[in-house]
């Protein structure tokens, strides 16, 4: 890893899905109380796995492993992108929150690609 990177939490990835997670979860705070099994913690499950799954990577003190589980967040990040399309059109969240959502799980996904490519081509 990189020379000031001592933790993953010093990966700016780490923080920027931190972050998400936290949107995610603000955001379904305010879904109706009959989503708590349903679209809400669908949303907050695979919100958590993308910085859970860095983490974890990161702790594998493998560059192969962390490329893994970099993939699999990746996944998650995916599957979170298409609930909160789903919750948007079934008029859970409005056009405006999804947006915001997708825009950070852009963000979020351009970070994995880059650096699961840059630790690639370290090996």
């Amino acid at each position: 890893m990189a020379g000031s990177i001592r933790s993953y939490k010093d990966l700016k990835v780490w923080q920027v899905a931190m972050s998400l997670a936290e949107s995610c979860y603000r955001v379904t705070a305010e879904l109706p109380r009959d989503e708590i099994y349903g679209m809400t913690t669908q949303i907050r499950r695979s919100a958590t796995a993308i910085p859970a799954n860095i983490a974890e990577g990161y702790g594998r003190e493998s560059t192969g492993a962390f490329i893994q589980f970099l993939r699999v967040a990746q996944g998650s990040l995916k599957e979170l992108e298409t609930h909160v399309m789903l919750a948007e059109r079934v008029e859970l969240i409005s056009s405006e929150i999804s947006v915001h959502l997708l825009g950070e799980c852009d963000r979020v996904s351009k970070m994995l690609r880059n650096l699961i490519r840059s630790l690639q081509e370290r090996t």
